[in-house]
């Protein structure tokens, strides 16, 4: 028999795009009577509760959860107490699955024998403006979001840190605990290195596809890498060690150009290495937004990837760098320091 999946929806204000998802859940080949859906709603404002509620009482598997807490490691958690399932999915509302998503999941958790697995990201632009698609692009490039395997693609099965979203054995939460509620972002990456501590495995497949829709302009772009960095510090304090070594890098350029400056005007050897430092961050980030352009087929990419290629590492290493502060000299509590949605 099919195990019994609970699948997961933390949401806040997801008018414009709750009903899709629904939807595409309802679409699944995997069997309905052996699914239960929660959506954790973090007391939306909009008409996403509307919503839901028409799904609620048409589809009994379906059930709303109210997150008072309103952030997703609260919901999630939520989420995980009052599953049933053997297996626990999370879904995202900025999202499109394939119709054997939840199938394909499932039967690779088992084969692999295997604590999470999760598929790869297709990054689609928001809309059709040329902002919208040149922040897809940049989100997928080596370049933009460093060796994120699941965001740049793979062509086998392999062993990862971590996945998009998720499907986990139920036992796993029993094993290692629930998602830390210190962590408002990046609960996922604190327990998918938890798992990995505790001898786990963690598993990127890539013949299933995620549709992810990013972010639709710059301002939305930069607040989300701002946010996500802000509390990796956070994590690495959590698990007493670096999650992964990449997210050092934008931090250290940021020191790097705002430190260097400083200091190049001591000794003219100090400026040489300053600008040589700039000019081969400014090469290579010409070279990226270049082969963006050969292989999109898209001229307008030389006016918008560089400034969208500077502004990801920027945003990220300026929101690093103030966590890092805040959590790290300032000690200060996540539960004090609440972002703006």
């Amino acid at each position: 028999m099919d195990p019994l999946v609970s699948v997961l929806i933390p949401c806040f204000n997801e008018e414009k795009h709750i009903a899709s998802l629904l939807e595409n859940i309802l679409q699944q080949d995997y069997p309905m009577a052996r699914l239960e859906v929660f959506i954790i709603d973090g007391m939306s404002k909009d008409r996403t509760l509307e919503i839901i509620e028409y799904f609620t009482s048409r589809h009994p598997y379906i059930q709303l959860l109210v997150n008072e807490k309103r952030y997703v490691p609260f919901a999630l958690n939520m989420g995980v107490k009052k599953s049933h399932g053997d297996v626990i999915i999370r879904m995202d509302a900025h999202s499109t699955y394939p119709v054997n998503y939840i199938s394909a999941l499932v039967k690779h958790l088992y084969e692999l024998n295997a604590d999470n697995v999760g598929g790869i990201w297709i990054t689609n632009p928001a809309n059709d403006s040329a902002i919208a698609n040149s922040i897809a692009i940049a989100l997928s490039s080596v370049f933009g979001v460093g060796n994120a395997l699941y965001r740049l693609g793979i062509n086998e099965i392999r062993k990862v840190d971590t996945v998009p979203f998720g499907c986990f054995r139920k036992s796993v939460f029993d094993k290692i605990g629930l998602f830390n509620e210190l962590l408002l972002r990046n609960q996922d990456d604190e327990f998918n290195a938890r798992i990995i501590e505790n001898g786990g495995s963690i598993y990127l497949i890539p013949d299933i596809a995620i549709n992810y829709f990013a972010r639709p302009d710059i301002a939305s772009l930069v607040k989300m890498f701002y946010q996500y960095a802000f509390f990796k510090p956070l994590v690495n304090m959590q698990l007493k060690k670096p999650a992964t070594l990449r997210q050092f890098i934008p931090p250290l350029f940021v020191l790097f150009l705002l430190f260097g400056w400083m200091v190049s005007f001591i000794h003219p050897i100090l400026l040489i290495i300053y600008f040589s430092g700039a000019g081969l961050y400014l090469s290579f980030n010409i070279f990226f937004t270049i082969k963006s352009m050969w292989n999109h087929g898209k001229g307008y990419l030389l006016f918008y990837l560089p400034w969208i290629f500077f502004l990801q590492h920027i945003t990220y290493g300026v929101g690093y760098l103030i966590g890092f502060v805040n959590f790290g000299l300032f000690k200060k509590s996540s539960t004090a320091i609440t972002t703006s949605r």
